[in-house]
């Protein structure tokens, strides 16, 4: 009776380990999916001294912004696959002021944006004649290589600290014609970078120093880990650097922007 009773035993443990799901660690790993962002601390107006708005563009080709490719889950799926379901609010990008969320876009263009279907010449292996073909195309997203941000730096008096506050967020496409030549650069559409903070919070970025540290994207994008460059500050103009510099000039004048704006800190503090 022992005997049976053990030999039970064993098979039920043999089945509770073979229910368990797969896990990646031997360890109980976090659940994300009621994560959070943390909340912004509330700002007066009067405590604000100074402000600037800021355009900058990320290039995910470069080194530090890998993590914003990664294959398994791009930033740009996270973002697209919420606006597809209209869970996200976006804005054309070719209206005139777009960074200002101007007009926003309905489901059904969003849901087009990538799509494309071309009409190309072509060889037909059973007749060896010419024919034209059509050409499905879908959204890649490995071709969305750069995003767009605007924000607004300012100095708090309250806390006589210079703050910097992301205000809305662009992919990039690189656009192609159906026989594959470099059309340019597509500014898909404008979000609001405050409604995209809880699908952020909900997903981790790949971390490639470490593989138990994890933090979310908007961990990422509050603690600032990415390069980017300036192509625009708030002028009288509303012009874009490279309406007026180019090459090394323009790469100059980023640079002295975003001196000015950490000198204007310390500045204050100079006696």
């Amino acid at each position: 009776m022992k005997k049976i009773i053990a030999g039970l035993l064993i098979v039920t443990s043999i089945h509770q380990i073979m229910a368990q799901p797969y896990t990646t660690t031997p360890w109980e790993q976090r659940d994300n999916a009621q994560k959070k962002p943390l909340e912004y601390p509330y700002i007066r107006e009067a405590d604000v001294m100074w402000s600037k708005n800021i355009w900058r563009v990320i290039d995910v080709r470069q080194k530090l912004n890998l993590p914003f490719a990664y294959p398994q889950q791009p930033l740009i799926q996270i973002i697209h696959e919420a606006a597809k379901k209209g869970e996200i609010n976006v804005y054309d990008p070719t209206v005139l002021n777009a960074d200002q969320l101007v007009k926003k876009m309905e489901v059904s263009a969003v849901q087009q944006i990538g799509e494309r279907s071309d009409s190309v010449w072509g060889t037909n292996p059973e007749s060896l004649g010419d024919e034209m073909f059509t050409v499905e195309e879908h959204l890649r997203f490995d071709r969305v290589v750069k995003y767009r941000l605007k924000e607004v730096w300012y100095f708090d008096t309250k806390h006589s600290t210079m703050q910097v506050r992301i205000l809305a967020i662009a992919p990039v496409l690189e656009d192609y014609d159906a026989n594959g030549n470099y059309r340019g650069d597509m500014t898909m559409y404008w979000v609001p970078f405050e409604s995209l903070r809880h699908l952020f919070a909900k997903n981790e970025v790949y971390n490639p120093q470490n593989d138990w540290q994890h933090y979310s994207w908007d961990d990422l994008f509050n603690m600032r880990k990415f390069q980017s460059y300036i192509y625009k500050e708030s002028n009288v103009y509303d012009r874009n650097i490279q309406e007026y510099a180019s090459a090394v000039d323009a790469q100059l004048e980023s640079d002295r922007i975003r001196h000015q704006i950490m000198e204007y800190e310390h500045d204050l503090w100079n006696y």
